[in-house]
């Protein structure tokens, strides 16, 4: 560190007393997987159909990267985005349309609607959750901040807007490292939250004195360390890429760990023809149009002692289709008050963007070079 310092309230750096002990979290039991099938036909109807009310409603799609191949390649269609949560909504705040559609879950039309108070967000279906979100409950988390007033809270964006509201910093699998890193120099402990296997991983990576949420990604959570050795061992020639919500003995295994947009990056920077996947295989439509002719294996969820609740895809990102979105769309052209919008009391969303724009504005000086983090 250089001396650069944040000009932060002084309440954020307000400090603590004893352990607060915190419970490993119960796996949330997700819904059943129902993945949207559709004839040719019937996607071309629906795709028109769209486009014509997202033109009539001054609307535009950004979809992640885990949602089906059909609505990442709509929103790509109709000048929308595909991309990880954080730049859905930094999209969806520069782009003039006034309605925003999140194809994505909850929490990710929450951080649209908290950057873009202004605008109408709709999302396919307001009961496309998160397991992190879900194992994260606003209350739980206000005592676990209350029993430890001397540290900083930080939480990943995969939570609600009333626990961003209460936290401190708001970070991404992208940016958590460096910005936990940094707070580590200035002298700060920290609480983090909610998923233990990506604050294991900041953790061991900065050094930083952390009091973990026990909560975990029902997705990543099922990847299998032994069974990965095995994949490997068969494909000694592919590169493995870990999305850092995985379990500690998978990331060992990894030649990158990383974000979903920097797993892309490596997909089509790294020589390697074969790749090992350890995220939601949503991503491999993004991945094979960034890196056509390489071939990607998912990494496994069987093996010893698996618990596979969703087998490398997310049941409540396929909750999300064009046939809903369509709806949703019909619903709003026939002036249905709410039909799966998302509203945030302005109370919560002022604290959150508060949490939120700590982070942007720390991204911002880090690449205006005010923040040097060293190794």
């Amino acid at each position: 560190m250089h001396g650069y310092t944040f000009d932060f309230p002084a309440a954020v750096f307000d400090s603590m007393n004893p352990a607060f002990p915190v419970p490993l979290k119960s796996v949330i039991q997700p819904p059943p997987m129902v993945e949207e099938v559709l004839g040719a036909d019937e996607r071309a109807a629906l795709k028109s159909r769209i486009k014509a009310l997202m033109k009539q409603q001054d609307a535009v799609l950004v979809a992640h990267y885990y949602t089906s191949a059909d609505l990442q390649d709509l929103a790509e269609e109709t000048g929308g985005c595909v991309s990880d949560s954080l730049e859905m909504a930094r999209f969806g705040h520069a782009h003039p349309a006034k309605t925003l559609i999140v194809a994505g879950v909850k929490f990710m039309g929450e951080t649209a609607k908290i950057l873009n108070p202004e605008k109408r967000v709709l999302m396919p279906d307001l009961k496309a959750d998160c397991s992190l979100d879900l194992a994260c409950p606003a209350d739980e988390f206000a005592a676990f901040c209350d029993a430890h007033p001397d540290r900083l809270s930080v939480v990943y964006a995969n939570t609600s807007a009333a626990v961003k509201a209460r936290a401190d910093w708001v970070v991404t699998s992208g940016i958590a490292v460096k910005i936990v890193k940094y707070l580590h120099s200035q002298g700060h402990k920290l609480l983090w939250a909610p998923d233990r296997h990506l604050g294991d991983y900041v953790q061991r990576v900065s050094g930083a004195d952390m009091l973990l949420w026990q909560g975990s990604c029902v997705v990543h959570e099922a990847f299998k360390a032994e069974a990965l050795k095995k994949l490997h061992a068969e494909h000694p020639a592919a590169a493995v890429l870990v999305h850092p919500e995985s379990p500690a003995a998978v990331i060992a295994l990894a030649d990158v760990v990383g974000s979903t947009t920097q797993l892309i990056e490596a997909v089509k920077n790294l020589p390697n023809p074969e790749f090992i996947v350890a995220t939601d295989n949503g991503i491999f439509h993004k991945m094979r149009a960034a890196a056509p002719g390489k071939l990607l294996l998912e990494a496994p969820t069987a093996g010893e002692g698996a618990t596979c609740q969703s087998c490398a895809h997310c049941p409540w990102m396929a909750m999300n289709g064009l046939r809903n979105l369509a709806a949703v769309l019909e619903s709003a052209e026939t002036g249905t008050p709410g039909a799966n919008e998302i509203l945030i009391e302005e109370s919560i969303r002022a604290k959150a963007l508060m949490s939120i724009q700590r982070m942007l504005d720390f991204a911002a000086a880090e690449k205006a070079g005010q923040i040097l983090l060293g190794d």
